[in-house]
């Protein structure tokens, strides 16, 4: 449509069959409407027809539900606590600190949230990225133990076969978001996954993290070397993908590691 405008319209603010700018605008909003009418797009969450300017995939009410969760944390694994009460180390981390320095989630993985996830994840819905990598940044908007002296961003890497399967790795998608909004290095080519695992989804604890052992690998070790990064995922379930990253990073020399996701499960 914007090329077919293009072609009528002439230098000088008319068209060459002198149709002014206001009949053009005319034509424009006949053209949205039939193509509005031919082509009808609606939330793929509330089935609500998609009719504002900015809107597509989910409507702005649904995107609307996309909230940072404020209740207390665990400042070491980012575990959200129940009720009301200040953050404090939970009893996993008093016991055994993780090998990253800290993490943090946006929200817990349930609602909306859990829903755009999966469109975002497994149903093409690249596009979703912007709003998630956003729920990150306006969670931990003031934690200056997350973003500051952060040199790079580092996204958890999908295995060549899923990659070519999904088409794009969620993680990178959110991690060259967030590196733009904090106006830092993306190192999307730094990890790499040597082992396709099979899925963590039905596996506990233990088992998830005997199934990510040895599945990661640093392609330059001297990139990192003594740089404090940023690594980045979209749910945090037991803290095994994010734990066997990092524990690959120190191994490579990173000074230290920080980890954000979208939702904690």
């Amino acid at each position: 449509m914007d090329s077919f405008l293009h072609r009528l319209s002439g230098k000088t603010g008319t068209t060459r069959k002198g149709l002014r700018p206001p009949v053009l605008r005319r034509i424009a909003g006949w053209l949205r409407l039939a193509d509005v009418l031919v082509y009808p797009s609606f939330c793929e969450l509330c089935r609500a027809f998609l009719e504002d300017p900015g809107e597509t995939v989910i409507c702005g009410e649904c995107r609307d539900k996309l909230r940072p969760c404020h209740s207390s944390f665990c400042p070491s694994c980012g575990r959200f606590f129940e009720g009301a009460g200040e953050s404090h180390l939970c009893g996993d981390c008093l016991l055994i600190a993780p090998p990253y320095a800290r993490h943090r989630s946006g929200a817990r993985y349930e609602g909306a949230l859990r829903e755009v996830l999966l469109l975002f994840k497994y149903r093409g819905e690249e596009i979703l990225g912007k709003h998630l990598a956003g729920l990150i940044m306006r969670s931990a908007a003031g934690e200056a133990d997350v973003w500051d002296g952060v040199d790079s961003v580092i996204p958890v890497p999908l295995h060549p076969k899923k990659m070519k399967q999904r088409g794009y790795n969620q993680a990178e998608v959110l991690a060259r978001h967030l590196a733009r909004l904090k106006g830092v290095s993306l190192l999307e080519k730094c990890l790499f996954k040597v082992r396709n695992n099979p899925a963590q989804t039905s596996l506990d604890a233990e088992e998830r993290r005997a199934n990510v052992g040895g599945a990661y690998q640093v392609r330059e070790p001297a990139s990192v070397r003594g740089r404090v990064v940023l690594l980045v995922d979209d749910v945090y379930t037991t803290g095994a993908t994010i734990g066997e990253c990092s524990r690959v990073l120190k191994r490579a020399g990173v000074r230290e590691i920080r980890a954000v996701t979208v939702a904690r499960a």
